[in-house]
């Protein structure tokens, strides 16, 4: 690590696999932006690194509107100072099925997750590339090989595998180094949500999920954590363009 503290920015990280990471990197020594698009639900997050001795900002911003988008990077660089690490976990849910699914459905999880990931890797790659040295990671899924009434989900996922790729191509001679995780079942508010949707009890849900899984078990926001921590080290720095599967078994 560099003499002076790494500056990280985790969007979605009001709650979940977000709020997990944020607190991984504060705990690994770097100064962590806590971004969400509601800036008071990142009290919880940024209060618990304080509490742990680390350093958080909270920011509230929409991921898929550049100006503020933009004016979050410009603040998150004078308070804490230039970000060279960027996880774009925000997301959201519009599921269903193709027939059923609407405009705005599909528009809202595009600009959410693609988008989103578009702006924050813009603005925040010209602070990597000044100092010569970055990671981004991008949230990815299990769903991006597909997963009925998640067409607009599924597509977004797979969107950002190709992503990853490009920008770990353009960004690499400048010390850059990009990757994606693409976690499996993981027990957090969002797949509470599925099971709403799928109108089955979350805890049936979980232990029909688990006996799917090759380890017998959900994952948890802090199995990503970790998975993300390692891409975001001084060690990953021959690791890029990845798509990495947090699944609890083998994906394609």
């Amino acid at each position: 690590m560099s003499e002076e503290p790494r500056v990280a920015i985790v969007t979605g990280a009001a709650r979940g696999i977000g709020a997990a990471t944020a607190r991984r990197l504060a705990a690994d020594g770097m100064a962590v932006a806590v971004v969400d698009i509601d800036e008071s639900a990142t009290k919880e997050t940024v209060d618990a690194i304080a509490a742990d001795g680390g350093r958080a900002l909270g920011v509230g911003a929409d991921v898929s509107d550049r100006a503020q988008v933009e004016a979050a990077v410009e603040r998150i660089a004078a308070e804490l100072g230039g970000p060279t690490v960027l996880v774009n976990n925000a997301g959201v849910l519009r599921d269903n099925l193709l027939f059923k699914m609407t405009d705005a459905d599909w528009d809202t999880v595009m600009g959410v997750h693609l988008r989103g990931a578009f702006l924050f890797s813009q603005a925040a790659q010209k602070h990597m590339v000044d100092r010569k040295w970055g990671r981004i990671v991008n949230l990815s899924s299990t769903s991006a090989l597909g997963n009925r009434g998640q067409a607009n989900y599924s597509a977004a996922k797979a969107g950002l595998q190709g992503f990853t790729k490009t920008l770990a191509i353009e960004l690499g001679p400048f010390g850059v180094t990009v990757n994606a995780v693409a976690p499996g079942f993981i027990v957090t508010d969002m797949t509470a949500a599925t099971a709403a949707r799928m109108k089955v009890d979350f805890e049936a849900l979980q232990q029909h999920a688990a006996a799917e899984i090759p380890v017998r078990r959900c994952g948890r926001p802090e199995d990503i954590a970790h998975t993300i921590s390692f891409l975001a080290s001084e060690g990953a720095s021959f690791v890029s363009g990845q798509v990495i599967y947090v699944a609890g078994g083998p994906k394609n």
